[in-house]
């Protein structure tokens, strides 16, 4: 899952950004209104939440809110704020956010509330993602092959690696090519290695083959990958 993260304190911001990479979301962070809008002119569809503060230089959050809501753009948002009083409280959600934070808040508590997000919007995927043996649990943020004996075993992976089998998990039998991996699940502004795409799905396939998925994703030569469970 991409997030969309726009605040400009940058402890702040880093704080945030490595804690949903270390819970396998993908994140881009904007530290202006008007670096977030270039991001949302660019890509919008390709977000599954965002996360705006209030007081943003060059174009507040609140009204990047406003933005987005006359575009009948529906991407949830949680609004971050240290306005605590329940008019501004009022204001923020009936402008169009879908949860407020106020600041200080703990890492712990911005995550529930990103899960709670995730729950109530129905364009966001289920709590579970099932093809064939494989379950992924979002809320353990956990990948688990059933056995024969019907035995859960964790997979263990890193988060680019979770984040790559939950997309094929997404586009089961689709081919999908190499500059839509790179651009749905690196970073925007953040260029990898030319061979970044290979290199990760080889891993794939050696964390995958104890559980007779080494060929799974399979290579369609001058085209791209394809994921493809027959059981």
């Amino acid at each position: 899952m991409r997030i969309l993260l726009v605040e400009d304190e940058p402890d702040l911001g880093k704080a945030i950004k490595r804690t949903l990479i270390q819970h396998n979301y993908i994140v881009d962070w904007a530290q202006d209104g008007e670096e977030a809008l270039s991001f949302l002119e660019i890509g919008s569809q390709i977000y599954t939440l965002g996360i705006f503060d209030w007081l943003l230089p060059k174009i507040l959050g609140i009204d990047l809110i406003k933005q987005l809501r006359k575009q009948n753009n529906p991407l949830p948002i949680l609004i971050l704020t240290a306005k605590d009083s329940e008019e501004d409280k009022v204001i923020g959600l009936d402008t169009g956010a879908d949860d407020y934070l106020v600041k200080p808040f703990g890492m712990a508590e911005l995550l529930a509330r990103l899960r709670a997000l995730q729950r109530r919007s129905p364009q966001i995927a289920p709590q579970q993602l099932k093809l064939g043996n494989i379950t992924l649990d979002y809320g353990k943020y956990a990948i688990f092959y059933q056995d024969i004996q019907g035995n859960n075993q964790l997979i263990e992976l890193t988060n680019k690696e979770f984040q790559l089998l939950e997309y094929f998990m997404q586009h089961p039998n689709q081919i999908v090519t190499r500059d839509q991996l790179l651009s749905q699940l690196w970073e925007w502004g953040n260029e990898p290695m030319s061979n970044v795409v290979a290199a990760q799905i080889r891993l794939l396939r050696h964390k995958l083959a104890p559980y007779g998925g080494d060929n799974w994703i399979k290579t369609v030569y001058g085209l791209g990958y394809q994921f493809v469970v027959n059981h």
